[in-house]
């Protein structure tokens, strides 16, 4: 009993230990700043004479009754917005009891989350959010995705604090975007995982296509996934191929720089399934062929007893 009591002691002496190396930060959140279009509602206990509703103009200020210039209120939280108009109004009123509260939300647009996510949606943010956490909060990427997310920064941020990214600088008329993988934000890169910003567009990349035709069960378009997309495993996500099929040769129309003409490539689908040669990865837009081998006599004479072609399938352990 003492024994497991000890080694009890010393777990959580371990894990107070482990908590203890965890950074904290020592600086607040300053909470919600204040942007053209925002409406602030302020009322003064006993005064409803000096209660307003304002909206702030393009310029960031703000009007107050009884308060003979525009107040600058751009990037102020409701904290300093009512300290500010409290000291104002001092001029006024004896000891002011003013409370300050934001109606309205108008100057950050939201974030769009589009592409490859299962719940395409758009999300206002009250607070610091970073891509990991908006790609979960769309449901995750689909099997589709190619691995890749596209940022888009539509506008230039405002109210930005040191540790905070600047604005990315659109070339022109073009719309500033930055590339992300997947890969990185599964692996906890900080990287990868840059803060969204009010405005932003994300977008997650569609994988490339495929094709496979011919003699195999499910002909038809694939998405490369993560990582690439061997032939072996093509033919395998198409339910495998035909007992007509012809394993010797399979072709492969890949599209060749500076020329019309697709490169073909042959695969030996035997010679790979046995190890004897390297399996090929497929490119993007790969047309895979697997065609069709003549007929054996044996395949006539059991068309011509059952009277049914010889069309049987041969299934392939997916890789």
């Amino acid at each position: 009993m003492r024994t497991i009591l000890l080694f009890s002691i010393i777990a959580l002496i371990s894990i107070f230990a482990v908590s203890a190396q965890i950074p904290v930060s020592d600086e607040a959140p300053r909470g919600y700043m204040l942007g053209p279009g925002d409406e602030v509602t302020g009322k003064v206990l006993g005064e409803p004479q000096f209660d307003f509703v304002s909206t702030i103009d393009e310029d960031g200020r703000i009007e107050v009754p009884f308060v003979e210039q525009p107040i600058m209120a751009m990037c102020m939280t409701e904290r300093d917005l009512r300290t500010e108009v409290t000291q104002l109004l001092g001029k006024y009123l004896r000891s002011p009891q003013l409370s300050v509260r934001v109606t309205k939300r108008n100057s950050r647009p939201p974030v769009s989350i589009y592409g490859e996510v299962r719940q395409q949606q758009q999300v206002d943010l009250t607070r610091r959010a970073f891509l990991l956490e908006l790609i979960s909060f769309a449901g995750g990427e689909t099997e589709k995705s190619g691995g890749m997310i596209q940022v888009f920064r539509t506008r230039p941020p405002i109210c930005v604090t040191p540790d905070q990214p600047v604005s990315w600088g659109a070339n022109g008329t073009d719309v500033p975007s930055r590339m992300y993988s997947i890969a990185g934000l599964r692996q906890g890169s900080e990287e990868a995982n840059p803060e969204i910003l009010p405005g932003d567009i994300i977008v997650v990349q569609k994988a490339a296509p495929v094709y496979v035709t011919g003699e195999v069960i499910r002909p038809g378009e694939l998405a490369i996934p993560e990582g690439g997309l061997p032939l072996m495993q093509a033919i395998a996500m198409a339910s495998g191929i035909t007992r007509e099929a012809k394993t010797r040769t399979v072709k492969i129309y890949r599209r060749a720089a500076g020329s019309p003409e697709p490169e073909v490539i042959a695969a030996n689908y035997d010679s790979i399934r046995k190890g004897e040669t390297d399996d090929v990865m497929l490119k993007p837009f790969d047309i895979v062929e697997v065609g069709k081998a003549p007929k054996k006599f044996t395949d006539y004479l059991l068309e011509f007893a059952t009277g049914v072609p010889n069309r049987i399938p041969i299934p392939i352990r997916p890789f």
